[in-house]
């Protein structure tokens, strides 16, 4: 998977926005270096703050970290 056609796309200019104070969303080291905490509030359904994921867009995230978050 790669990060800027797989990834990057997942996330909405609403939620970057959301989280810009924290990480950039559409940056592969920040969602790289907070994968975990991201996989965990989207499994969660926390995040995206105005609802969740469907199991498509999670199970797309989760293979991502779990195959080692590639670029």
């Amino acid at each position: 998977m790669v990060f800027d056609s797989t990834i990057k796309p997942l996330f909405r200019q609403k939620d970057r926005d959301a989280m810009r104070f924290a990480f950039d969303l559409w940056s592969y080291d920040d969602v790289s270096k907070h994968a975990d905490a991201i996989l965990q509030r989207v499994e969660d359904g926390s995040m995206p703050c105005d609802g969740t994921w469907g199991d498509e867009q999670r199970q797309t995230f989760r293979a991502w970290v779990d195959k080692g978050t590639s670029a």
